[in-house]
């Protein structure tokens, strides 16, 4: 790719992100990471409490880059077929006809809010739709919409009534997003932005088909091959024997962490990726994947941590 496609793709972000913040105050890494997943056509976990505008974000991106919206709100009666869809029996000149109605999950991006409150049979049905980017009813396959991406949240509170996603099925989220309360300043600012008559609202940045071809450039970023070494050795430090790490990264934690690092080398207009992409999309692709022992969350460590200490001894 020519310098100038990188230039034309930074400054397709900036304005993106510009038109974003004109509804969104702060978050500016969770924005940030939502969008690497889309560019890398994976799926993001986020966990917040609530209230921190999770649904309101999301739907702002869907918005920018004018792609079909969704939300799904999770509770433990949701059937899979609340998601994915049914068949109903229509009457079409006195006989009786079979019409698949396609369910929330039939849209580019689609919000799973509090996806630990669904049953674990819901649950795999969302993960199958994201894994396979398709849906299977009987014996038909539907598929989805390109490009297909799933934001799932949980609350770290209120655990009562939950159903934990097994670490296979987290593997399946290429990050996890934290995302915190806001600063003074910006929760001052959000308060004077919703307290008024004027609601703020966001114009189209890029098409679909735009999209699809960011996601095309993301893989064609260069890496060197001494970098891309990196990323390799810092999730194989996750397996090797340790005091904190029960069970470490998969090798889709390896390649999670490389596309990742790509995009955000993209979204910064870069025809390269630095030491600094992989340490820093280090946290939100292993952080997930990353199983503590005991001994170390008695002790009150966070993967976070873990993971610090693993990029200060990976040369």
């Amino acid at each position: 790719m020519s310098n100038e496609t990188y230039t034309s793709s930074n400054r397709i972000f900036k304005e993106l992100f510009d038109e974003i913040g004109k509804v969104i105050v702060g978050q500016h890494e969770a924005v940030e990471h939502m969008m690497i997943a889309i560019l890398c056509n994976s799926h993001a976990l986020v966990e917040s409490n609530p209230g921190l505008a999770k649904t309101l974000t999301i739907s702002t991106i869907s918005k920018a880059l004018d792609l079909k919206f969704n939300r799904i709100q999770c509770t433990p009666d949701l059937m899979p077929s609340d998601i994915t869809g049914t068949y109903i029996i229509e009457d079409v000149g006195g006989k009786k006809q079979y019409r698949f109605e396609p369910g929330p999950v039939f849209a580019n991006i689609v919000l799973a809010d509090e996806i630990n409150r669904a049953s674990p049979k819901t649950q795999s049905a969302m993960l199958e739709a994201m894994q396979e980017k398709q849906v299977t009813i009987g014996n038909k396959t539907y598929p989805l919409d390109k490009p297909f991406f799933v934001l799932a949240t949980q609350n770290p509170i209120e655990m009562e009534g939950t159903y934990p996603l097994p670490e296979a099925q987290l593997d399946r989220f290429l990050l996890k997003i934290l995302m915190d309360y806001p600063s003074i300043e910006d929760e001052n600012e959000i308060v004077n932005r919703y307290t008024r008559n004027i609601t703020p609202s966001v114009n189209r940045v890029v098409s679909k088909n735009e999209v699809l071809e960011l996601q095309r450039l993301t893989r064609d970023v260069p890496l060197a091959e001494d970098i891309k070494n990196r990323a390799i050795k810092i999730v194989a430090a996750t397996r090797a024997k340790s005091e904190n790490i029960e069970y470490g990264a998969s090798p889709r934690a390896s390649i999670g962490i490389i596309l990742a690092a790509k995009a955000r080398a993209l979204m910064q207009g870069r025809n390269y990726v630095s030491e600094e992409d992989i340490d820093t999309m280090a946290y939100p692709v292993m952080r997930h994947r990353v199983i503590l022992t005991f001994e170390s969350e008695r002790k009150g460590m966070t993967t976070d941590q873990v993971i610090s200490n693993i990029l200060k001894t990976v040369k």
